[in-house]
C-alpha cells in the first residue's frame, strides 16, 4: 500500500495528513473551512484515495495560511507516499463538466514543480471562502510534491461550479497517474532514468 502520513506544526498552522494513493475514496477532514473540506472531498472521492487531514490554523486572521499549509502539506504525504514512481502512468488527464461550468486538468508527475492556473472566478467569495486561496491551495500542493499541474476552466457561470469541477477533475487526473501500468512493472516512465 502506496501510504504516508505527515506532521506540518508552525507558529501559524498545526497541520496533519494521511494519505492512501491505493485507497477507495475514504475521507475524514477538520480544517474548520467547510468549503475547503467539500473541496477536498472531492480529491478523495474521484481519485480513489483516502485521505485525512486535521488542521488548526490562524484563521481569526483569515484562511491564506491555512489552505496553503494544507496544500503544503497533502504536497509533502503525497511524495512520501508515490514512493520511486517506477511503473506509474506518470501522466493524468480529466475533464469534468457540472451544469455550465466545464474544466481540464492535466498533469505529469515530473519531478519538477510547475503550475498553470488558467481560471477567472465568476465571483470573488463561495460562502465566505476567498477563491484566491485556491491557486494558493494548488501552489502548496505543487511546489512538494513536485508536479507539474496545468489547470483551466474552459467556461462556468457559477463560482461553486468552476471549482468544483477543478478538483473532481484534479482527483481524476491524479488517480490516472499514479496508476500502476502493468506494461511499465518496475520501469522508470523517464528517458532520464529519475523522475
Amino acid at each position: 500500500m502506496r501510504t504516508a502520513e505527515v506532521t506540518r506544526n508552525t507558529l501559524e498552522t498545526q497541520i496533519f495528513v494521511a494519505i492512501n494513493l491505493d485507497g477507495t475514496g475514504l475521507s475524514k477532514f477538520a480544517t474548520g473551512l467547510a468549503f475547503l473540506d467539500h473541496m477536498l472531498d472531492q480529491i478523495a472521492r474521484h481519485g480513489m484515495m483516502d485521505i485525512t487531514v486535521a488542521a488548526k490554523g490562524d484563521l481569526h486572521i483569515d484562511a491564506h495560511h491555512t489552505v496553503e499549509d494544507i496544500g503544503i502539506t497533502l504536497g509533502q504525504a503525497f511524495t512520501k507516499a508515490i514512493g520511486d514512481k517506477k511503473g506509474l502512468r506518470r501522466y493524468g488527464h480529466a475533464y469534468v463538466p457540472l451544469d455550465e461550468a466545464l474544466s481540464r486538468v492535466v498533469l505529469d508527475l515530473s519531478g519538477r514543480s510547475g503550475l498553470e492556473f488558467g481560471v477567472e472566478f465568476t465571483r470573488a467569495r463561495i460562502g465566505d471562502f476567498d477563491v484566491d486561496l485556491i491557486h494558493e491551495f494548488f501552489q502548496g500542493f505543487v511546489n512538494h510534491a513536485l508536479v507539474t499541474l496545468h489547470i483551466d476552466n474552459l467556461r462556468g457561470d457559477n463560482a461553486h461550479h468552476q471549482a468544483e469541477t477543478i478538483f473532481k477533475a484534479f482527483g481524476r487526473a491524479l488517480r490516472v497517474a499514479v496508476e500502476l501500468d502493468q506494461r511499465m512493472a518496475g520501469i522508470m516512465p523517464s528517458t532520464k532514468g529519475s523522475l
